[in-house]
């Protein structure tokens, strides 16, 4: 038993050790071109109930050096706060009603050919440095970019474990990128569209995990698809529960198998193993599973320094590593089965989304 342990340890060792490397070995992406004036940007912002925070961040200042059209998509106008924040009235008939919102939003707007579409989620705060960054990496031959979502500091255990997760771990999505193979990893809180992912993108409106499959299909058909340097600010709530973030990943989880079935084993192998060989050595409790756990923490804790440069030791890693591994466990409890925006879907090939229960007799009637 001692000498699983062992190998485990030292294999996820050697798999953060790469992500070290490759992190601080990657070379510098090009930087901004200096233009007199940048491109017609429109900023979608699709949502259906917007929080008062989410409407903080509708409201925070975009110092973009162009001009810039900010538009919040959703089926009831909410109390905007900025005067440069329009609303676009609709109510998508899709299951995937953000999918649904940007399609007839990018069906309706007038917008010349050069004009560069970005999708951001309401929870993100938008700032000039993200919106050039996106734009940018368009402009660098990319049909499709993405930022890595950067979660505030946030003092509770969810708070910190969210953190961690999403900034400190494998889990990040600088470390993703730099580790994908085939097709890039992408995130949909903050995303550039392309002219063929805007076509793609709408054929997606029944397909939960949209910015995975939008992915996949990009790299088949060989375009580029690129991370910016630049990270996606999302302030957390502090009323924020473990409860709701514990769903919130666990849909993340059964998106991930829905989509990459091959992937949804590392999960707890090396993406969230540590608790596990915690476990493991507590219970062989021999000196050679001790010094590989040891040299396993520490390693994880470097790579979570390299990607937080706070000041200090940064070990919210591993409370991320806990809710990833509580989450997928819990999705592979509840199976292809997944709650979503107050409705109960199962999940086909693909991402694809049944509804079940009282909305399959609505939508077949």
């Amino acid at each position: 038993m001692s000498w699983l342990v062992v190998t485990w340890a030292v294999l996820t060792t050697i798999f953060t050790l790469a992500a070290v490397l490759r992190l601080t070995r990657a070379p510098p992406r090009a930087t901004a071109t200096r233009v007199r004036r940048r491109p017609h940007v429109v900023l979608l912002r699709p949502c259906d109930g917007p929080t008062a925070l989410e409407l903080e961040n509708f409201a925070a200042p975009i110092d973009y050096p162009g001009e810039l059209t900010h538009v919040v998509v959703s089926p009831f106008r909410p109390r905007l706060q900025s005067a440069n924040v329009r609303w676009l009235p609709s109510d998508p008939l899709t299951t995937n009603r953000k999918v649904g919102h940007l399609t007839y939003a990018l069906a309706v707007l007038p917008r010349e050919p050069n004009t560069v579409v970005l999708c951001v989620d309401a929870d993100v705060r938008v700032d000039g440095a993200l919106v050039t960054s996106l734009v940018e990496a368009l402009r660098n031959g990319a049909a499709l970019a993405s930022a890595a979502p950067q979660p505030s500091v946030l003092e509770t255990f969810a708070g910190r474990a969210v953190r961690g997760l999403l900034v400190q771990s494998h889990h990040s999505f600088r470390v993703l990128d730099v580790m994908s193979v085939g097709a890039k990893a992408v995130c949909g809180k903050a995303l550039a569209l392309g002219p063929e992912a805007q076509v793609e993108l709408a054929k997606l409106g029944h397909c939960i995990g949209e910015d995975l499959e939008l992915a996949m299909v990009m790299h088949e058909r060989g375009l580029a698809v690129a991370m910016t340097d630049v990270p996606a600010h999302a302030p957390q709530s502090p009323t924020l529960r473990t409860r709701v973030a514990m769903d919130r990943f666990t849909r993340w989880m059964q998106v991930l198998r829905a989509h990459r079935g091959l992937l949804f084993p590392t999960v707890p192998l090396f993406f969230a193993p540590t608790p596990l060989l915690v476990l493991g050595a507590a219970l062989v409790h021999t000196p050679a599973a001790a010094a590989a756990l040891l040299v396993h923490v520490a390693m994880r804790t470097t790579l979570a320094n390299v990607l937080d440069r706070r000041i200090g030791w940064r070990f919210e890693w591993v409370l991320g590593e806990v809710l990833l591994l509580a989450s997928w466990f819990e999705a592979l409890r509840i199976g292809r089965t997944v709650m979503w925006r107050g409705r109960r879907f199962s999940l086909g090939l693909g991402g694809q989304m049944v509804p079940t229960g009282p909305d399959a007799e609505v939508q077949s009637s």
